[in-house]
């Protein structure tokens, strides 16, 4: 009998990725719960996808309503990406006050590099070793999991990223002038190679590196030597943005240094495919002028409305304050769970954003953390993992993750780590 398994690697190609040893054939969605086909459900601790929980009413209501009035190309004139533009730049300092929407994370990535090397004249780009900013040909140029056919190209650098197991510079003390001297080494690079340096593109939660924590003015000396040689900074804000983390909006201002480009994407509209790049009105026009961009369905009408209903649930629910009180509580009862397990190394987050590093032996423990996933799978509970060594249980649930979810959660976890480790 042919499988929606068979059918997938038939239809998408073989290796199509899905999540877990036995993937799960998801029907449905509500809040913080996905249901499979055969009506089991799993407390989702890992999409970040559906911010504001999964079918939020308000969201698909939105949505609903838009498509039956209106939903067309975007060069027409229409008021809905003007008032979600308004209301979403109002969340901005910095003069970030202009923006281009677009349709996914990669593309608001490879847009944000091109407007860097418009506005500079250079083509030089700097990221980390351990990274993902998206799928484009320019963009996957950045990406530490595959090289790139024919390799990485000339004008591309990868700095050494934070952690917290293994820290740059041998220390946590030391990392942040060692991740500068990184940088500065990149740029000396371009500068030789006659590239020259555009940007330096970072997540400012460092997510995909393993969420290291880090203190606010951990970047200003990279900053200020990307800044030295007329480069910008870009902040990808796919995974850490609209409140995530918690204690603020936007990862960059938690880390305390100011953008000249922020992306945004997944979480934007709930699932909806909708993202965006945030910069000062001077790079947009530098741009447009360079490039003549246009995206035909980036802020249609009904993608414009689903990413407003987004943020007026954010605020009338007022999930960055859930984040952070749940969050906080949640990161508590995994450091007892770390009391009771020596596996678990490092339990560290922010906000709604969090997990526990796994190593034994003296070593990251990569397959207890993969099985550590498919255990929790199979007792109703969905997370990942990642970092270098994908050692790292990652929980990064939708931001109405509640405290009796939380208290679900490391129970689960508690046992697993009892049944596997």
């Amino acid at each position: 009998m042919t499988t929606a398994l068979d059918r997938r690697a038939r239809l998408l190609g073989p290796q199509m990725t899905t999540f877990y040893r036995e993937p799960v054939h998801v029907a449905r969605g509500e809040g913080a719960y996905l249901w499979d086909k055969d009506g089991r459900q799993y407390l989702d601790c890992y999409n970040n996808v559906p911010h504001v929980g999964h079918c939020h009413p308000r969201v698909v209501e939105a949505i609903a309503r838009q498509a039956a009035e209106l939903n067309t190309h975007t060069r027409y004139v229409h008021d809905m990406i003007l008032d979600y533009g308004e209301a979403l730049t109002a969340k901005f300092g910095h003069d970030l006050e202009s923006m281009v929407m677009v349709c996914s994370g990669s593309e608001a990535n490879d847009v944000a590099l091109r407007m860097a090397q418009a506005m500079t004249g250079k083509t030089g780009i700097i990221g980390t070793d351990n990274t993902y900013h998206g799928n484009t040909t320019a963009v996957s140029q950045l990406n530490s999991s595959k090289v790139p056919v024919g390799g990485y190209q000339d004008h591309v650098r990868q700095v050494p990223a934070p952690d917290n197991m293994e820290p740059v510079g041998g220390s946590r003390e030391a990392q942040a002038e060692a991740f500068a001297k990184g940088v500065e080494q990149a740029v000396a690079e371009l500068e030789a190679n006659g590239h020259g340096v555009s940007a330096l593109i970072v997540c400012p939660y460092f997510a995909n590196e393993g969420f290291p924590t880090l203190e606010a003015g951990f970047m200003d000396r990279a900053i200020e030597v990307v800044r030295k040689a007329g480069g910008l900074i870009i902040a990808d804000e796919v995974q850490p943005g609209f409140g995530r983390i918690g204690s603020h909006w936007w990862g960059h201002d938690k880390l305390g240094f100011r953008p000249d480009i922020v992306t945004l994407g997944k979480p934007m509209a709930n699932g909806h495919p909708v993202a965006a790049v945030v910069t000062r009105h001077e790079i947009l026009a530098c741009f447009q002028d360079a490039f003549k961009y246009f995206n035909t369905f980036g802020g249609n009408p009904v993608s414009a409305a689903a990413a407003m209903a987004v943020l007026n649930v954010i605020e009338d629910e007022k999930l960055v304050e859930n984040a952070a009180d749940v969050g906080g509580y949640a990161l508590g009862l995994l450091q007892e769970v770390a009391t009771r397990h020596d596996v678990i190394a490092d339990v560290r987050g922010s906000g709604l954003f969090f997990g526990a590093e796994l190593w034994r032996d003296g070593k990251p423990a990569t397959d207890l953390c993969a099985k550590m996933v498919d255990e929790m799978r199979d007792r109703g509970v969905l997370l990942h993992s990642v970092g270098r060594y994908d050692n790292t249980l990652k929980v990064r649930p939708p931001c109405v993750f509640s405290r009796a979810n939380a208290d679900h959660l490391a129970e689960v976890m508690d046992a697993a780590l009892g049944a596997v480790a």
